[in-house]
């Protein structure tokens, strides 16, 4: 019996996106703040509301009932323990929402998983029988690595690079780009030839899978940017990928280098930190 093609897949929702964004962000401020109020000054303000202005005492101590009066004329220590406080009420409403997003996405996480295994744990003849909506990790990186492609010949006198996987590519940075890939355990493949709108067949340098969104990325290496034809060529190619929806910062990445600007191996990690992991 011919195994049913998988149709769905269950893509992280934009609501998962949002919530990791915001995690991020919440977690960064609260390690400013935590960095902020580690020097701030010992004890805090009472203040006390007057008819038509507030009074401020402070208190070293928190035994004390009353504290120091603090005049107007010293604001920058008012503004220093205003400031704590205003940090330390902020940072307790932190504390409470990262624990609520760490709990959301833990769950989702979790669910989505047992989802994938009810599918991944059956035996491989079973699994002919079954048209999942969604699959483990490591069955999606074998269907996706078994998808069978041609890539584009490379002279037989042009320099040798090959890479970890025994591969042939073009050029030495390529060469750093497909080891840092799979050094990292990031499915990819050289030269996988990609259909455009128009019926053009064209070689994108590496088609990379972000596993965890289900997607294609395209990541593009222009080498010789300093040559006028081939920089014009690589705006042009550009210019291709967007009219086919590929878009950079989206599904596409650029690298570039001259003679006088390699690329470095800072940059290369720092794009698969951003789009892979």
């Amino acid at each position: 019996m011919k195994k049913q093609t998988t149709t769905h897949m269950i893509i992280p929702s934009p609501l998962v996106d949002e919530a990791e964004r915001r995690y991020e962000e919440l977690t960064g401020i609260k390690k400013d703040m935590e960095k902020s109020l580690s020097t701030a000054p010992a004890g805090k303000l009472h203040l006390v509301k007057k008819q038509n202005h507030m009074e401020f005492y402070l208190r070293r101590d928190r035994r004390e009932k009353s504290g120091i009066y603090m005049t107007k004329s010293d604001p920058d220590i008012i503004r220093n323990y205003t400031q704590k406080s205003y940090d330390e009420k902020v940072l307790r409403l932190l504390d409470k929402e990262i624990s609520a997003l760490e709990k959301y996405l833990k769950s989702t996480d979790e669910f989505t998983e047992r989802i994938r295994r009810v599918y991944s744990d059956n035996h491989p003849e079973v699994k002919n029988y079954i048209d999942p909506i969604d699959i483990s990790d490591e069955d999606f990186i074998g269907m996706w690595m078994a998808q069978p492609y041609a890539g584009k010949e490379i002279s037989e006198d042009a320099a040798v690079f090959e890479t970890d996987r025994g591969e042939r590519v073009r050029s030495k940075s390529e060469l750093t780009i497909a080891n840092a890939l799979a050094k990292r355990g990031i499915p990819y493949k050289y030269e996988c030839p990609l259909i455009l709108k128009s019926g053009q067949r064209i070689h994108p340098d590496f088609t990379v899978l972000n596993v965890k969104k289900r997607q294609q990325i395209y990541w593009e290496h222009r080498g010789m940017m300093d040559d006028e034809e081939y920089a014009k060529h690589a705006v042009d190619r550009v210019k291709q990928f967007m009219k086919n929806g590929i878009i950079i910062g989206r599904n596409l990445v650029i690298t570039e280098e001259a003679v006088r600007s390699p690329l470095g191996t800072d940059e290369i990690e720092s794009i698969i930190k951003a789009f892979f992991l």
